[in-house]
């Protein structure tokens, strides 16, 4: 057993980490990991933190590897939000963090999961302390490429660039991890495109099948304006459903807990010093909500592009395997009724409404924008 069973083929990315352990002088006190979504870029931060913390360069079973990996170690500070963007506070409190000495581990260790989602600003803000860190503080930055990070912060990083990781070795993982048959676990992994994460969540949830089914019947939905109007309408409904499942209860939860802390009951009218810490915490749930609508949405139309690549695979004769096997006839039947170049046109139309999605543009009118665009007649 190792810190490193959960980083799924990064064997490259590995070796130069537990170089990085083994040898001090090999050591930086500044890392930005890259890598496109599910290449497993905070798996492989968390991993290199508790090699760090560990006396044995990882073992994974000593208590500074376990808890390291369970997010509980007192020397490591994890930032992974779940709103749009990363508050210049959040930042100001790492900055605060990462100046102290580690309490009881070898290292401090401050990861930022979303590094990306940091406006200028608030970036500039850990400028100092990234160039001039405490001897025993390590920054781990993660994001989808150097680019989404500024160029003052990335030339001040050394940099591990994570790859997407073969679906036999995702499909593995899953069957030891979730203990699912192997064909399930090789279709999830080929669905989910290596990201491992919802590869075991595909294999796990019937339901996410489903609804993944139900996205990639749209396009042959799709006989008019009409129809399309109507698809785009149900996609909208479909994330703002699931961002409402995945928030509804921590939500009230969490107002439940702040009405207790305040003293106050449910329904009580409470004074404005009082009130305006609900309305912050209200504020602070809607954009976490509107977040997870937005990547249920991004989702959906990665989805959607992996069937028309499917399509494109079938139109040019390819040998390549299809991502969407089980869809098979959905893509004959596809590529049947359009050429290559109308293919390519669909693709690009998804990519313009992820972008508009990604611009704040309202998701309705991005996606029936979309929806047009996949009509065969249009």
């Amino acid at each position: 057993m190792s810190v490193w069973d959960d980083v799924v083929g990064q064997e490259h990315v590995i070796d130069v980490l537990r170089g990085a352990v083994a040898e001090p002088r090999a050591m930086t006190h500044a890392w930005l990991f890259t890598g496109p979504p599910g290449s497993g870029r905070s798996v492989a931060a968390r991993a290199f933190a508790a090699a760090l913390q560990c006396t044995e360069g990882g073992c994974g079973h000593c208590q500074a590897c376990t808890t390291t990996l369970a997010g509980t170690h007192a020397d490591l500070t994890v930032l992974a939000t779940e709103k749009v963007t990363i508050t210049i506070d959040e930042v100001r409190e790492l900055v605060g963090r990462a100046s102290r000495r580690p309490s009881g581990g070898r290292w401090q260790v401050i990861v930022v999961e979303d590094a990306d989602r940091m406006l200028e600003r608030t970036t500039n803000v850990l400028l100092k302390s990234i160039e001039e860190p405490p001897p025993q503080t390590v920054w781990i930055l993660c994001a989808p490429s150097t680019e989404d990070v500024l160029p003052t912060i990335r030339s001040r990083c050394r940099s591990v660039v994570l790859r997407v990781p073969p679906v036999e070795a995702v499909a593995d993982l899953v069957v030891a991890r979730d203990g699912v048959e192997r064909d399930v676990a090789l279709d999830a992994a080929r669905a989910a495109q290596s990201h491992v994460g919802l590869a075991r969540r595909l294999a796990r949830d019937p339901g996410a099948r489903a609804r993944r089914d139900q996205v990639l019947d749209i396009p042959r939905s799709i006989r008019g304006v009409g129809d399309a109007v109507v698809a785009a309408g149900r996609l909208v409904e479909v994330a703002q459903a699931e961002a409402k499942a995945a928030t509804e209860e921590r939500d009230a939860d969490e107002k439940a807990a702040l009405l207790r802390a305040l003293g106050a009951e449910a329904g009580e009218t409470l004074p404005p010093r009082l009130r305006s810490q609900v309305t912050q915490l209200e504020a602070e749930q809607k954009r976490r909500a509107t977040r997870h609508q937005r990547d249920v949405l991004d989702r959906a139309m990665i989805d959607l592009l992996s069937l028309y690549r499917d399509v494109l695979v079938v139109q040019l004769g390819s040998d390549v395997e299809l991502v969407n096997t089980g869809h098979a006839a959905v893509v004959r039947t596809l590529a049947g009724e359009a050429s290559p170049a109308q293919t390519l046109r669909r693709m690009d139309a998804i990519g313009v409404a992820r972008e508009r999605l990604a611009g704040n543009v309202a998701p309705l009118l991005a996606l029936e924008a979309m929806a047009v665009a996949l009509w065969p007649g249009s």
